[in-house]
């Protein structure tokens, strides 16, 4: 069953945001899917405009496991290097139940 990782990147300045964002975009979701993700994207919602929400699918537990155990603590060390005050992450994980193209 397919996994569904996101993390919600809370920023504190329009500054802030802005640069997660092209770090997100620029390199980030790329290296995410390198180390073993189907897929990622990014939103920003309307309501939350200092918010973005990165959305990981992977195919999946063991998937996320081996993701977590050889490549996360590298990747989450360099976007806490990048950003070490003025971003709040939250994470989430859940199976994928569904979905309709």
């Amino acid at each position: 069953m397919a996994i569904e990782y996101v993390v919600r990147c809370v920023c504190e300045s329009a500054d802030v945001c802005a640069r997660m964002e092209r770090w997100l975009l620029d390199a980030h979701l790329g290296d995410i899917v390198a180390a073993g993700a189907q897929r990622a994207e990014l939103t920003r919602f309307d309501d939350a405009p200092l918010t973005v929400e990165a959305r990981y699918r992977f195919a999946d537990r063991d998937a996320f496991a081996r993701y977590e155990r050889d490549h996360a603590p590298r990747l989450r060390a360099e976007g806490r290097a990048l950003f070490p005050t003025g971003v709040r992450f939250e994470r989430r994980l859940g199976d994928l139940l569904g979905e309709r193209a």
